[in-house]
């Protein structure tokens, strides 16, 4: 067998003042990787200081991290696949144990798990709203990683190539995230130094704009996937309100053997059928995802699983 072809992604948008290190710090960790930078619409230099720097330099004309990690993942072919951001706050010397643990373990993601080196590294609204998604991602899908927000990872060629990356924006680590928890991926997580970025680079996620948008893939994400729940959940709540609406009139019912208000008796009727419709919608769009579900698991079952090569 021969070694694992590696490939190292790095989307940048006006990095031009850390690209060179990130380019430098993995080919010093993998030299036999190959660097691709995906610039998206950079005004400063990156593309020329990258191409310097000795990295593979391609772009992508629609803007949005979502979007070049979607052009990488369908352009490039290789083994192994090490993603991080091209901003020098991710440790590339972590990446060969990253891509050690994959091969070595035959998992298809292994997670960069960030531990800050320096208070102004990551953020306290970054901090916070992570955890919030991350516990909000293990309660919606029934477990998680403890840092799905983290842009540092290591992927097989299987995960790559099944992938149907939809998202445009950061949520794009979200859509991964339960990608492989869908389809019940071996994976795992490493911890990793998490650095500030250079002097004279600014960082380009906005902590309530981009946290709301995480927000509501997580929950387009537990509509589509858990549909039976979320529309079973919407069902329960019309019905509740029914019954709290019918009872009185019941009792009045069973007292006087009169309806004498109409109206109340209109809108239960319509909270009940709007009720059986949210659950039998939610019955017939299960059927579905499972088979979609099963269409994904056959495409990722079409690669080989990793491995270490000899």
């Amino acid at each position: 067998m021969t070694q694992p072809t590696i490939a190292v992604l790095l989307p940048c948008y006006n990095e031009a003042a850390a690209i060179a290190q990130t380019v430098a710090g993995f080919r010093a960790a993998l030299p036999d990787a190959t660097i691709y930078v995906y610039d998206n619409n950079s005004t400063d230099a990156t593309i020329a200081v990258a191409r310097d720097a000795g990295a593979v330099v391609r772009s992508e004309r629609i803007q949005g991290k979502g979007n070049v990690v979607r052009r990488m993942f369908a352009d490039i072919d290789a083994d192994v696949y090490v993603m991080a951001d091209g901003d020098a706050t991710y440790d590339a010397a972590s990446a060969p144990a990253l891509v050690a643990r994959l091969l070595g373990e035959q998992c298809d993601m292994i997670v960069g798990s960030r531990v800050s080196q320096v208070q102004e590294s990551y953020r306290r609204g970054h901090r916070f709203g992570n955890a919030v998604l991350t516990g909000m991602l293990a309660r919606l899908f029934g477990r998680s990683f403890t840092d799905i927000l983290s842009g540092y990872r290591v992927f097989s060629r299987r995960f790559v190539k099944s992938f149907p990356s939809l998202s445009s924006g950061f949520e794009i680590e979200t859509e991964i995230s339960v990608h492989a928890l869908e389809l019940k991926m071996p994976c795992a997580e490493v911890e990793t130094p998490y650095y500030a970025r250079p002097e004279g680079s600014a960082s380009k996620l906005s902590t309530y704009g981009d946290g709301f948008r995480i927000l509501g893939t997580i929950l387009t994400l537990y509509r589509i996937e858990r549909p039976l729940l979320f529309f079973g959940a919407i069902g329960v709540l019309f019905a509740a309100l029914g019954v709290v609406l019918g009872v009185p009139l019941a009792l009045t019912y069973m007292q006087t053997h009169l309806v004498p208000r109409f109206p109340t008796a209109i809108l239960i009727t319509g909270l009940m059928i709007i009720a059986a419709l949210c659950v039998f919608a939610g019955l017939i769009l299960d059927t579905v995802v499972r088979g979609r579900r099963e269409v994904r698991r056959l495409a990722y079952l079409a690669h080989p699983a990793p491995a270490s090569g000899a």
